[in-house]
């Protein structure tokens, strides 16, 4: 599958809700921060369950380098509420692509029709708001979050 997101366009802006509260904006952190994008499938599953724990437990690393990380799915946001309890709290903003179903990720281009759910991308927004990196890490595999940190920091030494 490839991606309409490309590296070096504007990134598609969302205004999803969070399970923290409230709804984030895309758009609201252009010309502040960097965002880290996290598609994933879904909330329960072996593979997910590892990988947003990995990103809270390097969130300092990711604050440091002046970015935020936003997990996306095509759950619910109860169901994102309860999953985070269960796997010892998630302190960043899980958003829902509930509806209209997988929206957000149709205009990334990396929503699986055939299986109602995102595919496992990472996606690094820079703070201009453009795509500067995009990883298609699959269903099956987690992402290796020291080689986005290692791009991270070249791109914020770059700008």
């Amino acid at each position: 599958m490839f991606s309409k997101a490309k590296v070096g366009r504007k990134a598609p802006d969302f205004h999803l809700p969070s399970h923290l509260g409230g709804r984030v904006r895309l758009s609201d952190y252009i010309g502040r921060k960097n965002v880290v994008i996290a598609f994933y499938p879904l909330d329960y599953t072996p593979v997910c369950s590892n990988q947003m724990p990995s990103y809270e437990s390097q969130l300092k690393e990711f604050e440091a380098l002046n970015t935020v990380v936003f997990g996306i799915s095509a759950d619910s946001i109860p169901a994102h509420q309860s999953w985070s309890k269960s796997i010892g709290g998630i302190s960043f903003n899980l958003l829902s692509d509930f509806w209209p179903h997988g929206e957000t990720a149709r205009k990334y281009g990396v929503f699986l029709d055939d299986k109602g759910i995102p595919d496992r991308y990472i996606f690094v927004v820079d703070r201009e708001g453009v795509i500067r990196y995009i990883e298609h890490v699959g269903l099956k595999n987690i992402p290796d979050n020291n080689k986005v940190i290692g791009f991270l920091k070249t791109l914020e030494n770059g700008q």
